[in-house]
């Protein structure tokens, strides 16, 4: 994809339909991932493991084998990490400048400190999915809590 800078995001729901989608800069691609700098386009998002703002920036890398994405967000005035947002989804798909993911609802926030929340399992639990993309996307979970165990250890 040589002189392309921009890549627009589309986020799907287990169904395939698109639910969200922005734009972001490339910043890296190669054959088993791809990663783009995005801001965080909503005014304002309040959770209790993390408050987003407008402009936060996120550093996304998406997968192509793995059933997860990862955001590392970062605050939009000092640059303090913020923490680590992970998607359990299905392997990205890349068409030309357009970048597709399947959301599986299933989510693990990773504080600075190491703090890791699952969240989102019921809704996790009411997809309806086939056995062996549940245990793929259980699995996937568990590879995220172990990769960030061993990285935040050092």
């Amino acid at each position: 994809m040589p002189g392309v800078k921009k890549i627009t995001v589309y986020k799907r729901d287990a169904n395939g339909v698109v639910t969200w989608h922005y734009s972001g800069r490339l910043v890296q691609l190669d054959p088993e991932q791809v990663i783009l700098q995005a801001r965080f386009n909503r005014d304002y998002l309040g959770r209790p493991y993390v408050t987003l703002k407008k402009n936060d920036l996120f550093i996304e890398t998406y997968f192509f084998k793995r059933w997860y994405n990862i955001f590392e967000i970062h605050d939009r005035e000092d640059d303090s990490l913020k923490g680590w947002y992970c998607n359990i989804a299905r392997p990205a798909i890349m068409e030309g400048h357009h970048l597709y993911y399947d959301d599986l609802e299933l989510d693990l926030f990773v504080s600075p400190d190491g703090r890791q929340q699952v969240l989102d399992q019921a809704e996790f639990m009411s997809l309806n999915l086939e056995p062996g993309e549940r245990a793929q996307a259980l699995s996937a979970l568990e590879e995220l809590q172990n990769f960030f165990r061993e990285k935040l250890a050092k």
